[in-house]
């Protein structure tokens, strides 16, 4: 009988994973719920591509119960699931994947919660500009108390200096949990470009990118589902919280790196001050849906810029938009967002930014 402290008998599941599967495959339909989090659930698919590789065309539309999800009304409960991008799935190796879906309404208009179709139909208006995204997630790993891992039950760690991409024992936690993400993410195919340690213990930090267009929200909505599947296995909990712990430590965020094709071009400084002063204009229309308790967060300290005002400066970690210094010596690149909570949603984030350098669809401003 397993203790009440068990949290998973992986040694024991993976007995069974090896067994054959008959000609069939499994897929974990993945989506994003009223919240923020992500639900997901299996289905069976029996007739394989002959090739043996799933791809969103071999995949049925499927459906869930939105009311248990936040996501539809008690009398109108069904949401519809759309797969829009397939990976494989670290979990269950072999023919089975992972989906990323959209959610959609019965009488057939995206789920007020799908953020995903809007902001691919932003991409696909202005793909001429080459539109290139690297978002930075950080992130807390919590006890099952709730408590940041590692740190002691009845007060503190040690002042924040010695943790970021620190190595050593009572400098870093759960490293094994880091470990395990990035190598299932490159094994699924997301383009994980990094990991390392935060400024606050307990907190760590991974990158995906540079990706193109939509495929930035796919892959990092993927890492996310990932982290919390692989802390299941752990007794560790993932928190987005822009701000876990109050007082005199770091908060987490999303921050986010742009580039267009003009901007990445000798000359595409000017492209990059121009898209900025953009950002500018619209403050308040970023910064609503930039993520939830976000004022916790932009205090103007802990590396952070203001909430209530716009800034931006080379090299300045302190400002709502920072230009690297290499870039502002070579005169090209990309600038860093780095206003959106670690709790913001990627294809928002994406979303919006286009609408405001490039322009709206239909001169409407962007769903909220």
């Amino acid at each position: 009988m397993a203790s009440s402290t068990t949290v998973s008998y992986t040694a024991n599941l993976l007995k069974y994973l090896s067994l054959d599967q008959k000609g069939t495959a499994m897929a974990e339909y993945i989506w994003i719920d009223s919240t923020g989090g992500v639900r997901s659930k299996s289905k069976t698919i029996v007739s394989l591509p002959k090739n043996g590789e799933i791809t969103v065309d071999d995949l049925p539309e499927w459906n869930f119960d939105g009311s248990s999800t936040g996501q539809a009304p008690g009398d109108n409960s069904d949401v519809y699931l759309r797969p829009a991008a397939v990976f494989p799935d670290p979990f269950r190796p072999g023919p089975n994947v992972l989906v990323i879906c959209e959610c959609w309404d019965p009488d057939g208009t995206p789920n007020k919660f799908n953020y995903r179709h809007e902001a691919e139909k932003l991409m696909e208006a202005h793909k001429e500009h080459e539109p290139w995204f690297g978002l930075e997630q950080e992130y807390t790993l919590l006890d099952m108390s709730d408590r940041p891992y590692g740190w002691p039950v009845n007060g503190f760690p040690g002042p924040q200096g010695p943790y970021y991409c620190g190595v050593g024992t009572g400098k870093v936690f759960c490293r094994d949990i880091v470990e395990a993400h990035y190598k299932a993410c490159l094994y699924s195919g997301v383009k994980i470009s990094g990991t390392n340690a935060e400024v606050m213990p307990a907190q760590w930090e991974f990158q995906v990118g540079p990706c193109s267009g939509i495929e930035l929200g796919d892959h990092l909505w993927l890492a996310r589902f990932l982290l919390h599947r692989i802390a299941e296995e752990f007794g560790a909990k993932i928190s987005f919280h822009p701000k876990p712990i109050p007082g005199d430590w770091n908060g987490a965020g999303l921050h986010s790196n742009f580039s267009s094709k003009e901007m990445r071009k000798e000359g595409g400084m000017k492209h990059i001050e121009a898209a900025i002063k953009k950002l500018e204009g619209r403050h308040k229309e970023h910064i609503a849906v930039y993520g939830e308790d976000n004022t916790m967060r932009l205090t103007g300290k802990h590396e952070t810029g203001s909430i209530d005002s716009f800034s931006y400066g080379v090299a300045n970690r302190g400002a709502s938009v920072r230009i690297p210094r290499e870039c502002a010596h070579k005169g090209y690149g990309y600038f860093e967002d780095r206003r959106p909570a670690s709790n913001a949603d990627p294809y928002q984030i994406t979303g919006i930014m286009m609408e405001t350098i490039f322009g709206s669809l239909d001169k409407t401003e962007m769903k909220k």
